[in-house]
């Protein structure tokens, strides 16, 4: 889930992150009276969408007095801003953010994220910060520095230190920015997020460091450990493969590849993944029925998954035990094969408890399976299958 800037902003700050002063509004009369409320001269106003580049395409606007900032509240609001992140029918524009204008003497970016290949959470720092920086990163990777985090807060500050200042943090704005980072470090933590990014992270003339823009995203699946979220969870970020499965206890990652993939149980999902991959297969989604998912609930994400017209064959690997039973996933799986209209080859393996009345029920309703004994066969099938094998 994905917090706009101000609700970013909102809680960082709670964790002792220095923000400008800034207010939301939803019209331009509600803009320009609430500005007035912030003890600036000049006003930033900024349009809130979930996507980036807004400041690419006029989504960020200057403005001197009250009556300009409801001038560029008024062009903003209602408006669907297209930027590189959006796809060419935009985001629309629901509301505004006035802020205090910053002179900023210099511009970086600073990021807490988890790395993709240790799983280590790292902060990432780079003196390319503001508007451009996507860009510049994408074209030159090496102008991100890394520094590895612990979890549990004790890092080292000195070298801390060292790794701002050879980012090009100066001498008097290096504590600050240290005592800044480990603050979103904190928040990072606190909240299970999965990114804090502050960019431009603002450093003054007089070494004050504060975050003039802010995103964050949180582990949606770790929403359970924070009630105070649940309001601010609309979906709207969520594919909607994702948000149909997570309607229905089932977790769900859409992949690149071509093997619908229906498993019980997380671990047995990145298992048959990886061995998917080792056997040349390429899966077209991360599945992790859970122990409450009913057989309708079932029904409703295998029907999903069966729509997807780059999935040319299903795997069904479930091996039942605990809550989740076999018959359970195949009951679930007959009815939505039944009511589709696509009806890709399927490949099942099926262990434990009451498999032999699941398969005997998938037989019975006609589905045309290939039945197999073991995790090994029935991937190397479904990979066969899915490179054009079928026999």
């Amino acid at each position: 889930m994905k917090l706009s800037e101000h609700l970013s902003k909102e809680l960082l700050a709670q964790y002792g992150v220095t923000v400008p002063v800034g207010r939301l509004a939803t019209t331009p009369e509600e803009a320009e009276a609430r500005c007035r409320e912030i003890p600036a001269t000049k006003y930033v106003v900024k349009a809130q969408i979930g996507a980036g580049g807004r400041g690419l395409v006029g989504g960020i606007k200057m403005a001197a007095t009250p009556s300009a900032v409801r001038s560029e509240a008024a062009r903003l609001i209602g408006e669907a801003l297209v930027t590189a992140q959006t796809g060419p029918a935009g985001e629309l524009v629901n509301s505004v953010y006035i802020e205090e204008a910053v002179d900023i003497h210099r511009s970086f970016y600073l990021a807490i994220a988890f790395d993709q290949h240790t799983g280590e959470p790292v902060l990432l720092c780079s003196d390319r910060g503001g508007v451009e920086f996507e860009q510049a990163a994408r074209i030159d990777p090496g102008i991100v520095r890394q520094f590895t985090l612990t979890f549990d807060g004790s890092d080292d500050m000195a070298a801390l230190r060292r790794f701002l200042a050879e980012t090009g943090v100066s001498d008097n704005a290096l504590e600050p920015a240290a005592e800044l980072a480990m603050a979103a470090a904190r928040a990072f933590f606190a909240n299970d997020a999965t990114l804090v990014e502050i960019n431009p992270l603002a450093v003054r003339v007089d070494g004050a460091v504060l975050a003039v823009d802010a995103k964050i995203s949180l582990d949606t699946n770790a929403l359970f450990r924070h009630p105070e979220f649940e309001a601010l969870d609309d979906g709207q970020d969520v594919p909607e493969q994702e948000r149909i499965a997570r309607e229905n206890d089932i977790n769900f990652v859409k992949l690149a590849g071509n093997i619908g993939v229906v498993v019980n149980g997380a671990g047995l999902g990145l298992a048959t993944n990886d061995m998917l991959f080792d056997a040349g297969g390429d899966p077209a989604n991360f599945m992790d029925i859970r122990t409450t998912t009913t057989s309708l609930q079932m029904a409703r994400g295998a029907t999903m998954l069966l729509q997807d017209p780059s999935v040319t064959v299903v795997l069904v690997n479930v091996h039942g035990g605990g809550m989740t039973a076999c018959d359970t996933v195949a009951e679930g799986f007959a009815i939505a094969y039944a009511r589709a209209e696509r009806k890709p080859p399927v490949v099942v393996r099926l262990a434990g408890q009451n498999a032999d009345w699941a398969r005997t029920m998938l037989k019975d309703r006609r589905l045309p399976i290939e039945d197999f004994s073991d995790m090994s066969s029935a991937i190397a099938r479904a990979v066969q299958v899915a490179k054009g094998g079928r026999r």
